[in-house]
């Protein structure tokens, strides 16, 4: 049976970036456009209307700037999509509170058409997707926990959890992690809610941001 294609939003205040980023998402043979949005508003109200599963957010926008129109979308009741940032502002503060509002990524406009494809299928995955460059300042926080609580968190995993911990740092979805470790998939689910628990984070993506501030990447 066939997959149905990944529905995806585009919101960005530029016409000329919406058209772009339309045609690389739609030249794509699992996936298609099914709205776009130019203010961070149209981007909630269109969200509500057709239930993308992944949506492109841009973050200076009219109105409504995207991390307020992240958070408002995924508030709304309902099966929550996946949001990326796609900004031209490589800063933390940006990244930080966009993936504070619950962003499953953050991309440069740079991004190439197949980087920002796999991206795509990648959040729709579970997975979560930062810029390289927006990462490794991140890591490099003033703010990174010490080395003392980095050890106690990491010691405190079973050695699946660590596991499953190291796959989701590595990128995989629960489906990639479930296939790699010949688990169930719900199996998978219940470690990464441990380990979730153990580090006192909320997220994949605050998961891969702590591992690398830590040091705790093998």
């Amino acid at each position: 049976m066939t997959e149905p294609p990944i529905t995806v939003l585009i919101a960005d205040d530029q016409d000329l970036v919406r058209t772009g980023f339309a045609l690389v998402v739609n030249s794509a043979p699992d996936m298609c456009v099914v709205a776009t949005a130019a203010t961070g508003t149209e981007a909630v109200a269109l969200a509500a209307e057709h239930h993308p599963d992944v949506i492109l957010m841009d973050i200076r926008m009219p109105h409504t700037d995207g991390i307020t129109a992240t958070r408002a979308i995924l508030a709304a009741p309902g099966p929550a999509p996946k949001i990326v940032a796609l900004t031209t502002y490589d800063t933390d503060d940006y990244a930080t509170r966009m993936l504070s509002a619950g962003a499953s990524g953050y991309l440069l406009k740079d991004a190439t058409a197949e980087g920002l494809t796999a991206a795509i299928r990648t959040v729709h995955r579970g997975g979560s997707v930062i810029a390289p460059s927006t990462t490794r300042r991140l890591v490099a926080g003033r703010d990174a926990p010490s080395s003392t609580r980095n050890n106690t968190a990491v010691d405190g995993f079973t050695a699946r959890e660590r596991d499953v911990f190291d796959l989701i740092v590595a990128g995989a979805s629960n489906a990639e992690i479930a296939q790699r470790l010949h688990l169930a998939e719900v199996t998978v689910k219940t470690h990464v809610g441990r380990v979730l628990a153990k580090l006192g984070v909320r997220d994949r993506v605050n998961i891969v941001i702590w591992a690398y501030r830590n040091g705790a990447v093998r």
